[in-house]
């Protein structure tokens, strides 16, 4: 166990139990969903990207996507 979960435990553990609880269900659901999204991209094919990679072209092509810096504008 790394030293950074170590401490993200020992503060947990001063929490009441429900908060624990509250916690570690949160946790354990991002865990769970992180390896969802990890078994998705390792079954993606290489003609399922090429697919996505068309689709995306054919949206900026058309005028259908926003530039990133608009949506997350540089901060000055």
């Amino acid at each position: 166990m790394t030293e950074l979960l170590q401490q993200a435990i020992a503060q947990i553990q001063k929490l009441p139990p429900d908060r624990q609880d509250a916690i570690a269900a949160r946790f354990l659901a991002e865990l769970q969903d992180e390896q969802k999204w990890e078994t998705r991209f390792a079954d993606t094919t290489d003609d399922q990207w090429d697919q996505m990679a068309a689709m995306v072209r054919q949206e900026i092509a058309g005028g259908e996507t926003v530039p990133l810096d608009e949506v997350f504008p540089t901060q000055k």
